[in-house]
């Protein structure tokens, strides 16, 4: 049995059911893989998921599409490469506090703004408060990844990045009502987040068992599409935080992400070609890439694993 180490980009959250439902169910197994699941909260974000990959401390991390390209466009890096979208759609939007200080994007100008850090992160920010009628001016802050939410809700921070069906239902649950200011609403194509990044010497030395993997969480993901009662228990059980010790919540926000999950032909895990193209093509019409830098957006996925 081949062994497959994956690394999660947060602690576990509905936007990781369809793995921790492979694992719980079988599914890994059946194909003759051992999957192992890897949460930041271990080293508390000390190294990325894309790091991981790079070092080959694990076969498969999640990440947005940016880490693909950063990797495909530094010289001193291994060009990794997407081997599947876990969300066909964005469900990602910079958020504030309804009773805050922020009541549209260009309110932004001149107040906090809590980055993970993020290549292209804060370029993107700014686009959205220009396009919004702004500046594009605000103040960083860096708090520690897993505190990010934190930030906002003590009022540390006026607005950040959240997926709206895990943070959003977590406000909406607790009677905070967030502001969601959309990326594409401001012409941004943004895309595909998160996505399965993996090595390509991996890829040429397992790429067998990456295909396994990538088969049975397909399984997963539309185990918990269509039986969310059932996902949220396997879910549950999958970690300590307290989010996950509300089954009522799990529910809510499972069933708000589970039309994510898949393209309109119903499969999990392609991508399509002309999402990579346009991304690429906004990052060169700001001036973020050039030609050079990434002459052809094709080299930064691949679905053949799938």
């Amino acid at each position: 049995m081949e062994l497959v180490k994956l690394a999660l980009d947060w602690t576990p959250n509905t936007n990781h059911t369809g793995f921790f439902v492979a694992q719980a169910k079988g599914f890994y197994d059946k194909l003759g893989v051992k999957v192992e699941i890897r949460s930041p909260e271990v080293d508390n974000y000390e190294k990325t998921p894309a790091k991981l990959v790079e070092e080959k401390w694990v076969e498969l991390g999640i990440a947005p599409s940016e880490s693909v390209i950063t990797y495909q466009t530094l010289d001193s890096k291994p060009n990794l490469t997407a081997v599947a979208a876990i969300l066909q759609k964005d469900a990602s939007a910079i958020v504030s506090l309804a009773n805050g200080k922020i009541q549209s994007i260009k309110d932004l100008d001149g107040k906090i703004y809590a980055s993970y850090n993020a290549r292209f992160e804060d370029h993107i920010v700014e686009a959205m408060i220009k396009k919004g009628g702004g500046n594009g001016e605000f103040t960083k802050s860096n708090p520690d990844k897993l505190g990010i939410w934190d930030t906002l809700l003590e009022g540390k921070a006026d607005a950040t990045w959240v997926f709206m069906p895990w943070e959003g239902i977590l406000a909406k649950r607790a009677g905070i009502i967030l502001n969601d200011f959309r990326l594409n609403d401001y012409s941004i194509p943004y895309g595909y987040s998160p996505i399965l990044l993996a090595h390509p010497e991996v890829l040429e030395s397992k790429g067998d068992a990456i295909s396994k993997f990538l088969k049975a969480s397909a399984k997963g993901f539309l185990f918990a599409k269509d039986h969310p009662e059932d996902a949220i228990k396997i879910l549950a059980a999958s970690g300590t935080q307290e989010e996950l010790k509300d089954e009522k919540f799990l529910l809510e926000s499972q069933e708000s992400i589970n039309h994510y999950y898949t393209s309109e032909n119903g499969k999990w895990g392609l991508m399509e070609d002309q999402r990579w193209e346009t991304f690429t093509n906004w990052l060169k019409s700001e001036n973020l890439l050039n030609k050079e830098t990434l002459s052809d957006h094709k080299s930064l996925y691949t679905n053949k694993f799938l």
